[in-house]
């Protein structure tokens, strides 16, 4: 039996205090990791603290700037379906729309989803040993069945991958992420809010304890003309990616003038590289081009007994998804891929 006290905070300070106060006390919202989480033994709070009256942060509204901030309390589905973001940000969309069920993204916020835990099966298994889950013990899969685990910054401490698509799309597009919390509001630019394993696995973001998202802002650049998200998995349908790629372009007649190339299910957070991006701008928008840049991105990878497929299938599917973000359409239903 988990016995647990519930309260509902009144605002986003109400919120923050009370989570800051215990180190046994989290927020919920959706909820749809969490009592995952729960139900396989790996988190016992004894304070829940629930966000979901924060009204506040439960919309999609226009900045000044020109771009867009998507409330930490927005649904994924409400997100994927927004007008403004389907108009001017349709690789977000695209890419929120390739993760989980309908049933999930109907629950799931925007704040949760950026909070994901790994799905690696060593992790959610409490028999096992596991440094992300109790540092120093070890990490099986190192030597052990590692199929879905990561290829890129990787360490000797921990090789497993963060699950989110909704996050490789926001690397791409150069979010920020607010926070709200005892020491005040930061902002915090998206690639830089997840961490590498480094010898401290364990941690995933540089949030700290009682630090509450309250909303992710998108620049104005949406790159809505040639765009793609290509998500490789095992199953059509609420499938994790073995490798998933988000590449955004501004064309000029076939030359590449700014490019945004981000990568999935191969690290411990979403990979984007600005030595990759910067292969590619003012060169012709071609295979030849998409294939080097793939070279950079992919120079350090390193796979294990049973992932070393996924360094290949990484090269084929930034080239693949590049020459798909020349023609939006072929991301449609039923159409076929340019290459």
């Amino acid at each position: 039996m988990n016995n647990f006290e519930y309260k509902q905070a009144t605002d986003a300070i109400d919120a923050t205090d009370a989570v800051a106060a215990s180190e046994d006390a989290m927020f919920i919202a959706g909820g749809t990791n969490l009592v995952d989480l729960w139900k396989y033994n790996l988190v016992h709070p004894k304070l829940l603290v629930d966000i979901n009256h924060l009204h506040n942060h439960k919309h999609i509204t226009e900045l000044e700037n020109g771009g867009l901030r998507l409330g930490a309390l927005v649904t994924n589905a409400d997100t994927a379906y927004h007008p403004l973001v389907e108009e001017r940000y349709p690789l977000l969309s695209k890419a929120i729309l390739a993760g989980a069920s309908p049933q999930i993204r109907n629950m799931a916020t925007n704040g949760g989803n950026l909070l994901q835990r790994t799905r690696c099966y060593y992790f959610y298994d409490p028999d096992v040993p596991c440094n992300k889950r109790e540092p120093g013990s070890g990490c099986p899969a190192m030597e052990g069945y590692n199929r879905i685990h990561a290829i890129l910054g990787a360490s000797d401490q921990c090789i497993a991958v963060f699950p989110s698509d909704m996050c490789v799309a926001l690397a791409a597009l150069g979010a920020v992420v607010n926070v709200s919390g005892n020491n005040g509001e930061r902002s915090i630019p998206f690639t830089d809010f997840h961490r590498l394993p480094g010898d401290a696995p364990d941690i995933d973001n540089h949030l700290h304890h009682g630090d509450l998202i309250t909303s992710i802002d998108l620049p104005v650049r949406g790159f809505a003309q040639n765009y793609s998200y290509l998500k490789l998995r095992d199953r059509h349908s609420y499938a994790f990616a073995l490798v998933s790629v988000a590449t955004a372009l501004e064309l000029d007649g076939g030359i590449i003038r700014d490019a945004r190339l981000a990568l999935g299910g191969v690290a411990h957070k979403p990979w984007r590289m600005h030595e990759a991006e910067s292969v590619l701008i003012g060169r012709t928008a071609d295979e030849a081009t998409f294939a080097a840049a793939a070279e950079v991105i992919l120079a350090d990878a390193k796979g294990f007994k049973y992932n070393n497929f996924k360094i290949e299938l990484a090269r084929r599917a930034i080239i693949r998804n590049g020459m798909m973000a020349l023609n939006p359409e072929t991301q449609l239903p039923g159409a076929q891929p340019s290459a």
